[in-house]
């Protein structure tokens, strides 16, 4: 990979938040604040996945640059779901690189609006904010209508050399939500959780909290220790599994492992 010797660059490296797994695959957090974008490398992959507020475009940018990369040089863009601050730069990315999208399929009809409907609140305060926000809707929360190369149904497996990155859906906050797994120890997760409340996962906005818990089953049911969210710090799997044993009562949802 590009700048892996220069010390100038593993000094960044260092200060950002990073993760690598057993077969080599190296997590660099190049966004954080609002939402959460991580880059996903190994030898000539340079995999984006989401790409924050279009507000933070140029930041990105610059990140990527630090990192000794740039954005032509990305080969994949993941999009973990299609709410505006997880794909507002998508088309630009696009315009300046040759990357494949990879999105659900279940996106389909939202992309070419360029608007996804904002989710259902979880609590009180945030049900009033999402009613709030149906009324400003696309003026306020949509984004420029993009192509994706890749649309998934089901579970897909990426053709790296190892097929080592396998993308599951985990529908819930979303309709067309996805994790991304990766090396079976890491999965980058999108808002089907969030790391932001201390010893809570539960997003403040989700559709269908029932899917939701589900999908922290199909999650459980991997070998993953670590789960990347879109908001927040790195979750680990003792608390999914004591929130997941906590809310699936709810939700009538037993846990299959």
């Amino acid at each position: 990979m590009q700048g892996d010797q220069n010390p100038q660059i593993i000094a960044i490296r260092k200060l950002m938040n990073n993760w690598k797994t057993k077969n080599g695959y190296k997590i660099i957090q190049v966004l954080s604040g609002r939402s959460n974008t991580y880059l996903l490398l190994k030898d000539k992959l340079v995999i984006l996945i989401d790409t924050g507020k279009e507000s933070a475009y140029k930041k990105l940018s610059k990140k990527i640059d630090l990192l000794g990369l740039s954005l032509d040089k990305i080969t994949h863009l993941i999009l973990t779901h299609t709410h505006f601050d997880h794909c507002q730069s998508a088309r630009k990315i696009k315009e300046n690189s040759s990357c494949k999208i990879i999105v659900s399929c279940k996106a389909g009809d939202s992309i070419d609006n360029g608007y996804t409907k904002l989710p259902k609140g979880t609590i009180y305060i945030t049900r009033q904010i999402s009613k709030l926000g149906q009324l400003i809707e696309k003026k306020r929360f949509g984004y420029q209508p993009f192509e994706p190369d890749i649309l998934i149904s089901g579970d897909y497996d990426l053709n790296s050399t190892d097929n080592l990155i396998n993308i599951i859906e985990t529908s819930g906050h979303s309709e067309d939500s996805i994790s991304i797994l990766i090396d079976n120890e890491i999965a980058i997760v999108g808002d089907v959780m969030f790391g932001v409340f201390k010893n809570s996962i539960f997003p403040p906005y989700a559709d269908n909290t029932g899917k939701m818990i589900k999908s922290w089953d199909r999650l459980l049911n991997t070998k993953c220790s670590i789960f990347l969210p879109g908001h927040g710090n790195e979750i680990k799997r003792e608390l999914l599994k004591k929130q997941y044993d906590k809310y699936a009562r709810k939700h009538n949802t037993q846990y299959s492992q």
